[in-house]
């Protein structure tokens, strides 16, 4: 018998009066907020103006959560679309069910219509919030621990998660590995990566948003391995799996190509902004306050009567 474990809350949604606050929502939102917090830093550090990262977010959200929908649904159709399965329930978006992926490649589209409107280079825009996804990620993956989903192989290491039975969907109760829990310790992990790396080797042109992909693919792969979910398989490996090796390719293969074509870092992130400087650092923002002037004027009333210029 496992005397130690973590539990699963008996319930994903706290009820308001009439209205539902579901965990899996609130984790979400969440993570949007400390990804626009985190890029917002890292971007004004960068030379741009404060501000910009949300107004891009303002696009890149809604359509990475349209982008994560899509691939749910698309790549488990069954589950919404099989016999006795109520289609209408594939835009249930807060009972969870958001690929990475789909996010990833619909929100990159919205982000770029945000920068082509603001006049600003999508791959600078992406280095500045690369940390903050990654941070989103984690703090989202708890969204799973609410509807007690996603989980791992049976376990009864100590910090194995409890999961309760429902005959309704085929949950068996028992005590799996938390895949939630190892995926958001990842994240957070490629996050201290990227902002370290950034720092080290003054990554730029995009190289440190291919970084966190890279690195996310990584931990994804092995997280997968564990998974018990269904899943639709390819060759024996979860099609997750496949597309964690594919994008890990495709981003590397940017690193080495990118350093090559474009070393270096960006000298101008955003056009028209003059009164901050760019810190090589990538986390604090450099003092903008105005130079003195070289000389100052001389009159016959000496030091006072300039001062009065």
């Amino acid at each position: 018998m496992n005397l130690a474990y973590i539990p699963s809350p008996s319930t994903g949604v706290l009820h308001l009066g009439p209205v539902p606050l579901r965990g899996y929502a609130f984790c979400i939102i969440i993570g949007v907020f400390a990804a626009v917090w985190l890029g917002n830093r890292r971007w004004v550090a960068r030379g741009g103006r404060a501000g910009t990262v949300a107004d891009i977010a303002v696009w890149a959200v809604p359509f990475g959560l349209v982008g994560g929908r899509l691939y749910h649904v698309i790549t488990d159709y069954e589950l919404y679309f099989g016999e006795g399965r109520n289609w209408v329930d594939s835009f249930k978006i807060w009972e969870g069910g958001l690929g990475i992926w789909g996010a990833v490649a619909l929100g990159a589209v919205g982000a770029w219509i945000g920068c082509r409107r603001r006049g600003i280079p999508l791959p600078a825009w992406a280095d500045a919030v690369a940390p903050g996804i990654a941070v989103a990620q984690a703090i989202g993956r708890w969204g799973n621990w609410f509807n007690q989903e996603l989980y791992g192989k049976p376990t009864d290491l100590p910090w194995a998660l409890k999961i309760d039975a429902d005959p309704g969907i085929g949950r068996v109760a028992g005590t799996y590995h938390p895949t939630f829990l190892y995926e958001s310790l990842w994240c957070l992990g490629v996050a201290a990566l990227v902002i370290w790396a950034d720092r080290r080797f003054k990554l730029g042109h995009g190289r440190a948003f291919a970084l966190y992909v890279a690195a996310y693919t990584v931990g994804r792969f092995w997280t997968e391995y564990l998974r018990v979910d269904d899943a639709h398989h390819v060759l024996g490996l979860r099609l997750n799996g496949w597309t964690s090796i594919l994008v890990f390719i495709a981003a590397v293969v940017y690193m080495v190509v990118s350093a090559r074509k474009v070393p270096g870092r960006e000298a101008v992130v955003e056009p028209g902004v003059s009164d901050a400087a760019p810190d090589e650092s990538g986390s604090d923002v450099k003092d903008a306050s105005p130079a003195k002037p070289a000389d100052a004027p001389k009159s016959a009333g000496g030091p006072e009567a300039a001062k009065k210029l």
